[in-house]
């Protein structure tokens, strides 16, 4: 799995030198499907469920799930990309949400909180610890920052398969919910807005919003619980200076990228 996230991490960078005002979410994916197929891997979104894409390329308030197509990224825009990759059986699974340009104050504030709120939880995935330490503390960080929550939007485990179990929520009471265990890996992955928690579904059966139109964020990271802490295998942020990490990783309940 850390050498399908090696694939997954080179490949949210090469696109991050792309996310410009006038690039289309279609160049975007088409640039990804060829860079993950070029390093041997598989993109795992592709045709999962039916859906088309090898990236989720979800702009402003839209929070997850956004199908790749002719949407133009504008300066301001913040455009949140989520990256599956298979190889050799085995599943990365992370996300990043990226300013375009030049963005406003709130919106750098929803970055920075909502990957604050990661790092909390991804410190949390301890042996010993249950799921709801790691809800808990992606919660407190989120909300303390006042943003919402979208709480219909879940965590998970992966490995074979791209969603397993348990759910890991955003929200939650420390101390409750499943125990976590060394050799487990799980997907972390706030998802947030700038307004409220509500969210609807797009016409396209696929892309979900924020009810209210309000700026959602994603970041995710695939995490193994070890002996010794824990291991991020999809550590995209080890050169990027947004915040400090650790040094040790989004779906709906019903699993879709």
């Amino acid at each position: 799995m850390a050498a399908a996230g090696a694939v997954l991490v080179a490949t949210l960078r090469m696109l991050e030198g792309m996310v410009k005002p006038g690039v289309t979410t279609a160049q975007l994916d088409a640039a990804a499907e060829r860079f993950i197929r070029s390093r041997g891997a598989m993109p795992t979104f592709k045709g999962y469920r039916g859906f088309p894409g090898s990236i989720c390329a979800s702009p402003n308030a839209m929070v997850v799930h956004g199908i790749p197509g002719r949407y133009k990224l504008s300066d301001g825009d913040v455009i949140s990309i989520d990256v599956g990759v298979t190889l050799d059986g085995w599943v990365a699974d992370a996300a990043r949400t990226f300013p375009v340009g030049r963005i406003s104050p709130d919106a750098q504030r929803l970055l920075e909180a909502t990957r604050r709120s990661l790092m909390a939880g991804v410190e949390q995935c301890e042996p010993g610890n249950r799921v709801g330490d790691v809800s808990h503390a992606i919660q407190q960080v989120a909300e303390r920052d006042g943003l919402s929550i979208v709480r219909s939007l879940v965590g998970h485990g992966v490995g074979r398969d791209m969603h397993e179990d348990p759910q890991v929520p955003n929200y939650g009471r420390a101390g409750r919910g499943p125990l976590l265990r060394e050799g487990m890996v799980l997907a972390i992955e706030p998802m947030t807005t700038l307004g409220g928690p509500h969210v609807r579904m797009g016409s396209d059966g696929w892309a979900i919003y924020a009810q209210d139109g309000s700026l959602a964020a994603h970041f995710e990271f695939t995490v193994a619980i070890t002996s010794g802490g824990p291991r991020i295998l999809t550590p995209w942020h080890r050169s990027d200076d947004l915040a400090k990490a650790p040094t040790g990783a989004a779906a709906p309940a019903a699993a879709r990228p």
